[in-house]
């Protein structure tokens, strides 16, 4: 394996905006190791230590993915919600975009009922069994159908626990995050400057709140799953 797979430009990331970090004002002192300035009142984010922890974590999934082991991908902000789909389904991951439901690793048996049940029914809707139902039983079961692809969409296929969890912006995923450390399954943080840095196993050190350095970001930890994807087919 060779890191020359997810090189990351200084270019990239400024254009992107990953150096951005928060208010001055609003920051947690234990990123202070990866504030490298600040600037008309908000910290600049040190994108040495971004390229470096981002090339760790590329490193970790190029190596898990070959491995065949599954990820979980977890972003419901407005702004990262789209790319987190596009990543996910560009590299066969499991992803959360619209609201992550308390208990849904930690209560794994509940999660996997209503699986069961969200695979049922979207089976009846193509089979057109739905349709055959009187009218108000068929409604009240469409509807709970698209409850069940809002929320549990990005996770249909998942048959147990994720081994790895990529996680965009810490402060809103604090549940998903506890949960993944309560169960003891590996996480990677997108960190912003308000964040800690020492609750996933890995922390990228990165604006959180921008839609470009999201998509920066994940494409290049897609990439590394991918080419571990590919790395384990070649190698079969």
């Amino acid at each position: 394996m060779t890191k020359r797979y997810w090189n990351i430009t200084f270019e990239e990331m400024m254009e992107a905006g990953v150096h951005f970090g928060h208010d001055t004002r609003k920051w947690n002192p234990r990123m202070a190791p990866f504030i490298s300035a600040k600037r008309k009142g908000i910290h600049i984010t040190n994108l040495t230590k971004t390229a470096r922890f981002l090339s760790e974590a590329c490193d970790l999934t190029f190596y898990a993915a070959s491995k065949g082991k599954q990820f979980l991908i977890v972003g419901t902000t407005k702004k990262a919600a789209d790319s987190v789909t596009r990543a996910a389904i560009r590299a066969r991951c499991h992803y959360v975009n619209k609201k992550w439901l308390r208990g849904m690793l930690t209560n794994w048996y509940t999660t996997e009922t209503r699986l069961g049940k969200f695979r049922d029914l979207r089976t009846q809707q193509k089979t057109g069994k739905l349709n055959s139902l009187p009218k108000r039983d068929a409604a009240m079961l469409k509807r709970q159908l698209s409850h069940f692809e809002t929320y549990l969409g990005g996770i249909k296929y998942m048959t147990g626990l994720p081994d790895i969890v990529i996680i965009v912006d810490q402060q809103k995923e604090y549940t998903a995050l506890q949960e993944c450390i309560t169960l003891g399954i590996p996480t990677i943080c997108l960190i912003d400057t308000n964040c800690d840095p020492d609750l996933a196993d890995i922390s990228i050190p990165a604006n959180d709140d921008a839609r470009d350095s999201i998509r920066l970001i994940l494409n290049k930890l897609v990439f590394a799953i991918c080419e571990g994807r590919s790395s384990s087919i070649q190698n079969y």
